[in-house]
């Protein structure tokens, strides 16, 4: 291998140091009126950049070789990785290489997010009121919109009933 793609080549440290600073674990859970349980969870891994720094986007996306770097809002470029056999190796990766800031907690439960998304389990309403929980303790701890709507549904249930 020449030495320039030796220089080149990103460290796993490197990208384990960048993606506790510059990442996000993220999963949305959005209406979808297709969807059996009327609500879709979407996982992604993302990295936000300035256009400028569009090249450390391309880099990390060659480096997990998955997702695409696309315009994030005014001059800003993002990493989205959203399939679910790429957020695996997203995953197996930062298991071998743990994250060394709060972001380890995140990602744990982000981890957890996508096994019971692959068991199904975002099929049903429990399985996605556990998700929607989850995702509660994640990041800025936003309240899904899927709880709050569950939550009213239920609050009108039981107040019907009563």
């Amino acid at each position: 291998m020449a030495a320039d793609n030796q220089q080149e080549r990103l460290e796993p440290t490197w990208v384990v140091g960048f993606a506790d600073g510059e990442s996000c674990f993220h999963v949305s859970i959005n209406r979808q009126p297709r969807m059996a349980t009327g609500w879709q969870v979407l996982p992604e891994f993302r990295v936000v950049q300035s256009d400028k720094d569009e090249a450390i986007l391309n880099r990390l996306q060659q480096f997990f070789n998955a997702g695409s770097v696309v315009v994030n809002h005014d001059t800003r470029k993002e990493l989205r990785i959203r399939k679910l056999d790429d957020l695996k190796r997203v995953v197996a990766f930062f298991q071998e290489h743990p994250l060394q800031t709060k972001k380890r907690n995140d990602f744990q439960i982000f981890s957890e997010i996508l096994k019971l998304i692959e068991s199904k389990e975002h099929l049903t309403q429990e399985g996605l009121t556990k998700i929607a929980r989850l995702c509660w303790k994640m990041n800025r701890k936003v309240k899904p919109k899927y709880l709050e709507s569950s939550e009213t549904i239920r609050q009108k249930s039981q107040s019907s009933s009563d």
